[in-house]
């Protein structure tokens, strides 16, 4: 495993599942880290550059839902419902680049 498929694993397993304020912070700065190698693997080469939009829009779902957690007029139910939806996304969208990503050699 190279460097940023390690640092890919380690934020995945720091997903937090239910909803708390102080995992809605958890959850933004591991969204923002994400943003960060993902943006790190689209400049690799000219196959992850074509390959990673649609993680990007992934992302932008997921703070999209995760925003919507966080509304004062939601239930409480709701919030978690969100939450859950939304760190499920994320998971599923890291799990997905990482085997897209594989070793890092795509050319």
């Amino acid at each position: 495993m190279n460097e940023i498929t390690t640092a890919l694993t380690a934020l995945f397993d720091r997903i937090p599942r239910r909803h708390t304020i102080e995992n809605v912070k958890d959850i933004t700065s591991i969204l923002a880290e994400y943003e960060r190698l993902l943006k790190n693997i689209e400049n690799t080469s000219a196959y992850y550059e074509k390959n990673t939009p649609v993680f990007f829009d992934e992302l932008e779902l997921v703070r999209s839902i995760i925003k919507k957690s966080t509304d004062n007029k939601v239930s409480k139910k709701n919030k978690d419902i969100f939450f859950d939806e939304a760190s499920g996304k994320l998971k599923d969208s890291m799990q997905a680049l990482i085997e897209v990503y594989a070793d890092g050699k795509m050319e």
